[in-house]
């Protein structure tokens, strides 16, 4: 089977995506995004019951969706 490239496309080329328009998010963004440190997020992403938490292999990123119902669901961290 034959793979069929197209040369106009330049994949190494960074395209800017909005926070609020990402699935998932880095510790970094979403220390951004919450105004939360990056430490705390840190700390939240290591409790085993975190349902936000997305392993790629060792990298840890932020379920955007489910960081902000548990952002609505606290009052204090």
């Amino acid at each position: 089977m034959e793979k069929i490239v197209d040369d106009t496309i330049d994949v190494t080329e960074k395209v800017y995506v909005p926070i609020e328009k990402k699935i998932n998010l880095t510790i970094k963004e979403a220390a951004e995004y919450s105004n939360i440190g990056i430490n705390k997020i840190a700390e939240l992403l290591r409790n085993p019951m975190c349902n936000f938490v997305l392993y790629i292999g060792n990298r840890k990123l932020v379920k955007r969706k489910e960081f902000e119902q548990y952002l609505s669901s606290v009052r204090e961290l």
